[in-house]
């Protein structure tokens, strides 16, 4: 079974062109795609196809996939779910029976992707709360809020090596956290 570093890993390979990658992160992924995509499509054929779509949106969005907090295999099931509702949605707009599928067409990720992402931010948080209550501060804001890392020194009152020094033991403390 594939861990949420080697999906990154591959996600990120990808985004640079590494077919070898995107053929791993298919053989570890697909299977979920597919019957996620089946479920909402109902046709075996037509979840196929959509399969077949959604990993070419994979191949040219993997750069879009950014390390925040969310897992990768929520990103993929989102982007899945996405794509098949749409197909959905055109398949039935011919016909106006868009009432079928007016609870798929909340934009909101599925209880599955709730369920993982619901998993994995309590795993973060549950990191962070191992950091000094300032270290973690630093972090949420340099990479979650976007503050440039002189912001943050001045607002720290620190100099700026020292929080760039901070930020990436912090880091560090994370990425063990999290795999453990």
């Amino acid at each position: 079974m594939a861990t949420r570093d080697d999906l990154e890993h591959w996600l990120a390979r990808t985004a640079q062109g590494d077919r070898a990658a995107f053929g791993a992160l298919y053989r570890h992924t697909s299977a979920k795609l597919f019957g996620l995509a089946l479920r909402i499509l109902k046709d075996r054929g037509e979840a196929e196809d959509a399969l077949q779509e959604i990993y070419v949106k994979v191949w040219h969005a993997a750069g879009r996939y950014r390390v925040n907090g969310y897992s990768p295999m929520t990103w993929l099931i989102t982007l899945a779910r996405n794509h098949a509702i749409d197909k959905v949605r055109r398949r039935r707009a011919g016909g106006g029976a868009l009432d079928d599928v007016a609870e798929l067409a909340d934009a909101r990720p599925g209880p599955e992707a709730e369920a993982v992402a619901r998993s994995e931010r309590g795993r973060i948080e549950a990191c962070f709360d191992e950091l000094d209550a300032d270290r973690a501060e630093a972090v949420r804001r340099a990479y979650l809020d976007g503050e440039s890392y002189a912001d943050l020194a001045e607002r720290f009152a620190v100099p700026l090596n020292t929080m760039r020094t901070w930020l990436r033991r912090s880091l560090l403390k994370l990425r063990e956290c999290l795999e453990r």
